[in-house]
């Protein structure tokens, strides 16, 4: 989540001025998207908000889809960890729900709907690309873990960014298009699929709850 200390305070903070604007403007966009959705947020509030001008948030982002795609991108990096609870299972239920709940909030709303803008900005693009990449090497990390575990066979790495697609695919559908609820047994299922997914030998799942 992007820092929200008083920025009123001329302390030095790493980075530098830049970093600390930055930091600054995103979370005004946090607060912005919580308060009223991202069709609420606009350049002029959230240089007021930030306590800067609004020359300086035209400067470094030129339009409100660049802005809410950064500041959006920036606080999911942080909110969406990646679990370690011992088990393959364990992690991806445990992605599951998070992330189910992740969307079910303001935030989760406003990244969805942040991921789909248009932008020309290289450099968001840029960060667009950076966001999911993280999230599927962070994911990578967590079937490497498995694979040492012996709970899938070696070659599974191969099928990583398939399986978490198989995750979360069906679960942003259901919150974005059909609007029906992930309860338990919809994640079970979700889970069992990416697994099956990773599985490149008839492993019987038993041996692994």
């Amino acid at each position: 989540m992007a820092d929200n200390t008083d920025h009123v305070a001329p302390r030095r903070r790493p980075g530098g001025r830049t970093a600390h604007v930055r930091a600054a403007v995103h979370q005004a966009v946090l607060d912005a998207v919580i308060e009223g959705g991202v069709d609420k947020v606009g350049i002029p509030d959230i240089a007021r908000r930030a306590g800067v001008r609004d020359s300086t948030v035209y400067r470094r982002w030129a339009t409100r889809e660049n802005l809410v795609l950064d500041a959006m991108l920036a606080a999911s990096e942080h909110t969406l960890p990646r679990p370690d609870t011992g088990s393959l299972r364990g992690d991806l239920t445990t992605l599951a729900t998070t992330l189910s709940a992740y969307l079910n909030s303001p935030l989760g709303h406003g990244l969805v709907r942040a991921l789909a803008f248009v932008t020309d900005s290289p450099d968001i693009e840029l960060a667009r690309n950076t966001f999911w990449q993280k999230r599927f090497e962070a994911n990578q990390v967590m079937i490497g873990h498995a694979i040492a575990r012996g709970e899938i066979s070696a070659g599974a790495d191969a099928h990583a960014r398939t399986a978490i697609e198989l995750l979360i695919a069906p679960i942003h559908f259901r919150h974005f298009l059909t609007r029906v609820p992930c309860d338990a047994e919809f994640i079970d299922t979700v889970v069992a699929a990416a697994i099956g997914s990773l599985r490149s030998t008839p492993t019987s799942d038993a041996e692994h709850p």
